[in-house]
């Protein structure tokens, strides 16, 4: 009788607290008393008993009721409702009677009247982009759920199709040895695939580069973009293929002994994604969003702003770095606007720029938990452009600092000398300890190619001719070259640079389809670009001289010079960038017999170096023979 009448009193307080909490067309949606997540729950799915259960669970402080929907109870709003934890922030429930080989399309249903997606599902179905995505791209993708559900779903299976890892003894290139190469996977082939672009790697491997830096391949907005505009942070976009041609993209490059590095954006987040879709207001997020600024807090915002030091924020945004870290076994990130991590208010950059004491402990302490899951030389560089203060105190916390000549440099190889000092490679200006610190690069991906500038803008003097002369052009592209890997510090350089590429920036709007010209590489003056970049990177690479903590250097002027001396051996990089004949008057440190690695032996009598150097020559003299 206790029985029955303890039954009746949790009948009736059931009743009495799910009164239409929320509805779905008149419907009642129940608010479940709470009750603590179960052994074995995470993050979005779990699966238990060999597969054939899941417990599925959201994130979703202050909602009051959400329903778990999908092709396992036919969509139904009202068949899987999901109880609240006693803190009232996560939701959860286990679902029964699954076929672990099965793929299943679901997705949350919140307060009776928004239906998102799993922020942690590994998988997608977009209604809009997926027809675009062809079978040799993604083989036997699932359909979209059409007339079942609206908006982006997710996708749950046990039983995943797995990659089984060959190269797992990988050792990563040191720091100051890196020369990475920036690719974008959709501008890189015309079949923009994991596949398509490991067809090349004999290319890139003849380059001599040995880290591969991948443009966003997180789920991002529609197909066709360079990925600054994430949704889905655990989900590998199926433009590019699928999870494991991704896996096996950076297991055979382990094989070939290239690191593979990822672009990371966690600064911001757009409007497809469940995490702002929770919490807004139809224009911006709301004041009670776990992880967004109602506004953003510094003047170079796209999307929605991180708040980075909200506790929910920081706790994704570490499971997003583990997951990638030990799901496709990645060497690196590099952090999108990672100055875009803080708190203080700011409208210009001017102040956006200024020491940020809170930005910094934001920065150590995911440095500090990335050095936790992977201590083997990970490598975290920042796209940072701060003040140097707050750069030296993240470098000298062992983070890698973005560098960009792009500026002074391509003033050098137009052959306009006033703004034309790129002395700013040099980790010493920035108040580094170590030259391992700062990544330099004269392109990357958000730079004007410096070829393109050349033809359109170039100087010219008499028969010398850099505007309109493709031949010149590149010959000044060389010359550059050769001074940015005698630079001591990691390099990197931005896809198809190696052979000049000159199409705008704007071409197709910035962010737009660029034209793919590997048949660039049948130009003979494109080729020996080519040529004179592998050899700069092996000379970088296989003689210790050019990570030396000793060096001079004039880089202002027509003539140009950096000298670095390790031990008993000097190098001395000259050239003159003018676009007239100049005079070298160059302090050598020691007379007799130098070794020109791009040309003949220099014999002299004297510790001066004075010589009538053309526009566009260069040497790279050695006094000791160079590997």
């Amino acid at each position: 009788m206790r029985k029955i009448i303890y039954l009746l009193l949790f009948v009736a307080a059931f009743n009495t607290s799910c009164k239409k909490s929320s509805t779905d067309g008149g419907t009642e949606i129940p608010t479940l008393p709470s009750v603590d997540l179960p052994a074995g729950a995470k993050d979005g799915v779990a699966f238990i008993n060999n597969g054939t259960s899941a417990i599925v669970t959201l994130y979703a402080p202050g909602k009051n009721s959400v329903s778990l929907i999908g092709e396992f109870n036919d969509w139904s709003t009202t068949a899987s409702v999901m109880k609240k934890t006693s803190d009232g922030n996560t939701w959860w429930i286990q679902i029964n009677n699954l076929n672990p080989n099965t793929e299943y399309a679901y997705q949350f249903y919140v307060d009776g009247n928004l239906k998102v997606a799993d922020p942690y599902c590994e998988k997608v179905l977009d209604p809009d982009n997926d027809k675009y995505i062809t079978s040799s791209i993604y083989p036997n993708l699932k359909a979209y759920p059409t007339g079942k559900t609206t908006g982006i779903v997710s996708v749950m299976q046990a039983n995943q199709p797995t990659y089984n890892w060959k190269n797992n003894g990988f050792v990563r290139p040191e720091k100051n040895n890196l020369v990475i190469y920036e690719l974008l996977i959709r501008d890189f082939t015309t079949e923009h695939t994991y596949a398509s672009t490991l067809a090349k790697l004999d290319y890139l491997i003849g380059l001599g580069i040995n880290a591969i830096e991948l443009m966003p391949v997180n789920e991002f907005e529609g197909n066709l973009s360079w990925g600054y505009n994430p949704s889905f942070y655990f989900a590998a976009d199926k433009y590019y293929g699928t999870k494991t041609a991704l896996q096996n993209f950076i297991d055979e490059c382990h094989g070939k002994g290239i690191a593979v590095i990822l672009d990371m954006v966690l600064n911001h987040s757009f409007g497809q994604s469940p995490m702002v879709q929770l919490y807004f207001d139809g224009s911006k997020p709301t004041a009670n969003s776990p992880w967004f600024n109602v506004d953003a807090k510094h003047p170079f915002n796209v999307g929605y702003d991180f708040n980075h030091e909200s506790a929910a924020t920081k706790k994704f945004s570490k499971d997003v770095m583990k997951f990638w870290m030990q799901q496709y076994k990645i060497d690196g990130f590099r952090f999108d606007l990672s100055k875009g991590f803080t708190q203080t208010q700011s409208a210009d950059d001017a102040v956006f720029r200024k020491y940020d004491a809170g930005r910094v402990a934001i920065w150590k302490d995911y440095n500090s938990y990335i050095k936790s899951i992977d201590p083997n030389n990970f490598y975290v560089i920042l796209e940072h452009f701060a003040e140097e203060s707050e750069e030296k105190v993240l470098a000298d916390d062992g983070m890698m600092l973005w560098n960009n000549l792009n500026y002074n440099m391509n003033e050098a190889t137009m052959g306009w000398l006033t703004n034309s000092n790129f002395q700013w490679g040099f980790y010493v200006n920035h108040g580094f300890s170590k030259s391992e610190n700062l990544v330099t690069y004269g392109e990357s991906h958000d730079e004007e190619r410096l070829n393109y500038k050349n033809i359109s803008f170039g100087n010219m003097s008499g028969s010398y001719l850099i505007k309109g002369n493709l031949a010149t052009s590149l010959k000044r592209e060389e010359m550059a070259a050769a001074f940015l890997f005698a630079i001591p510090g990691p390099k990197m350089v931005w896809q198809f640079g190696e052979l000049g590429y000159d199409v705008n920036i704007d071409f197709n709007g910035r962010t737009g389809e660029k034209p793919i010209r590997w048949e660039y590489y049948s130009d003979p003056n494109r080729k020996a670009l080519y040529d004179a970049y592998s050899k700069f990177i092996r000379l970088k690479k296989n003689n210790s001289i050019f990570n030396s903590t000793s060096s001079t250097y004039n880089l202002a002027g027509g003539i140009k010079y950096i000298k670095l001396v390790e031990g008993a051996n000097t190098v001395v990089v000259v050239g003159n960038f003018d676009v007239v004949n100049q005079t070298a008057n160059i302090d050598f440190g020691s007379s007799g017999t130098w070794i020109d690695a791009v040309g003949s032996t220099l014999n002299l009598s004297s510790n001066t170096y004075l010589a009538t150097l053309a526009p566009g020559e260069y040497h790279i003299f050695s006094k000791q023979a160079l590997k």
